[in-house]
């Protein structure tokens, strides 16, 4: 057996507990002692962890080459995704996959988008009574969930609907606490003790979840209406390179990876935007200033484009990484990295998180500073709040989209006020991070 680079000296059991509990502090405290890269054992095996700007661009121009991101690495995803979505698929089918989801994310369906989630953003906000105190990521989620099931699944009205988004939000919900997600992790904890015990309450929620999708896409197939503009329309219609069409299984499978890739992990870092907008006036006095600049104020290319919109969702997801780890890749062949060796099938994930919080890339990482994404162009492999590699993040275009029309709305439209005495600190909200607490906002 080869020797560890850097390995963490810590009883495995220990930190894989302490990474389910308590990530950043475990990430922390291995990153004060070994900066560019270390050997973490928190999941199934060792896993190196890189932090090297270098070294991680190695790691990602590699895939398919030295290096494969197999989707078996993401078996912890599984049972909420399905082993069908690009989360589980890994080599060509991989690579097809991509191919049919990626035009739904890009060039004039994005705008299409545009007015959906400006009236949605409206909608909830109008709802909000004066002085009353919210959850700001509560408020956040509701868009979010909304935007997935109006603009991916095509589910604007309805009983199935206001079903789906009812089953959705409690199955996801006994997989993303805190307590939730050590089912993730622990594999042996899933089984099923009957229907009050918690991984037998997620199966039955995901059950009848999967009972309303396949009904859904059944009846699309039967009524195809070639003018609708949501994605699951756009997947029952496409076909890889080879003329394949996507089965039932494909197709259900892609729309919750889809839900899971997209709906908290935007939702939380549209809470963290307000978080620092409100705790910083002049932050928010530029903003305002910047979105009068716009002309026509529903021309989304406009608002998408505005460099310092940009700025700040940019800090906003380097200061607060959703995703703390890259998807695992596993070396093909014996590699340098770095200066040290690493043998055939060693685990190699770059850390998003400890990347983003170097001092010498960001200096004061700790502090929001949106400036610094005006004063410099940072590389792919400096800043990657959505992966990279073959394995980086499909909705990246729609959930930077969205991010900006739902903040360019909330900041034009209302007057908030952060109610939150204390900073508020991330913990672990199932394989990501959101704000603990959910921050406290009003609308005054």
């Amino acid at each position: 057996m080869s020797r560890l680079i850097n390995p963490i000296q810590t009883l495995p059991f220990i930190q894989k507990v302490r990474w389910a509990l308590d990530p950043i502090g475990y990430l922390e405290k291995a990153g004060q002692q070994y900066p560019d890269i270390f050997t973490a054992n928190v999941f199934s095996r060792n896993s190196v962890f890189v932090v090297d700007p270098q070294g991680i661009q190695q790691v990602l121009t590699s895939d398919r080459k030295q290096l494969s991101a197999p989707g078996g690495a993401n078996r912890i995803l599984e049972p909420v995704v399905g082993s069908y979505s690009v989360f589980g698929l890994d080599g060509d089918p991989h690579r097809k996959r991509r191919q049919i989801v990626m035009p739904a994310f890009h060039g004039a369906r994005l705008q299409t988008y545009g007015q959906l989630i400006f009236d949605l953003t409206k909608k909830v906000f109008d709802n909000l009574k004066p002085q009353q105190t919210f959850l700001a990521r509560n408020i956040t989620q509701e868009i979010s969930l909304e935007v997935i099931l109006q603009a991916v699944f095509g589910l604007y009205e309805g009983d199935r609907r206001q079903k789906l988004q009812q089953l959705l939000t409690t199955m996801l919900d006994n997989t993303t606490t805190p307590l939730g997600a050590i089912y993730l992790f622990f594999p042996a904890l899933q089984r099923d003790l009957g229907a009050w015990s918690p991984w037998g309450k997620f199966l039955r929620k995901r059950e009848q979840v999967d009972k309303i999708l396949y009904a859904e896409i059944a009846d699309r197939r039967a009524n195809h209406d070639p003018n609708r503009t949501d994605i699951l329309s756009m997947l029952l219609s496409s076909v890889d390179e080879d003329g394949q069409g996507m089965t039932d299984q494909e197709l259900r499978d892609e729309l919750l990876g889809l839900l899971v890739a997209g709906h908290e992990t935007t939702a939380t870092a549209m809470a963290w935007a307000l978080y620092w907008i409100q705790r910083s006036p002049e932050v928010k006095e530029k903003l305002l200033a910047e979105l009068k600049t716009v002309n026509n104020p529903t021309d989304w290319t406009a608002i998408f484009k505005l460099p310092y919109l940009t700025a700040v969702c940019n800090e906003t997801l380097r200061i607060h990484p959703v995703a703390m780890l890259t998807f695992p890749r596993l070396t093909e062949e014996p590699i340098a990295l770095l200066g040290h060796k690493l043998d055939t099938h060693t685990v190699v994930q770059a850390c998003i998180y400890l990347l983003h919080h170097r001092e010498d890339l960001y200096p004061n990482a700790d502090q929001f500073q949106p400036e610094r994404f005006l004063d410099r162009q940072f590389s792919p492999y400096e800043f990657m709040p959505f992966g990279g590699g073959a394995r980086r993040c499909v909705g990246e275009a729609l959930a930077q989209f969205e991010m900006k029309i739902v903040l360019a709305t909330i900041i034009s439209h209302y007057n908030l006020e952060l109610r939150e005495d204390k900073p508020v600190k991330p913990q672990r909200k199932g394989v990501t991070l959101s704000p603990k607490g959910g921050i406290k906002i009003a609308v005054v």
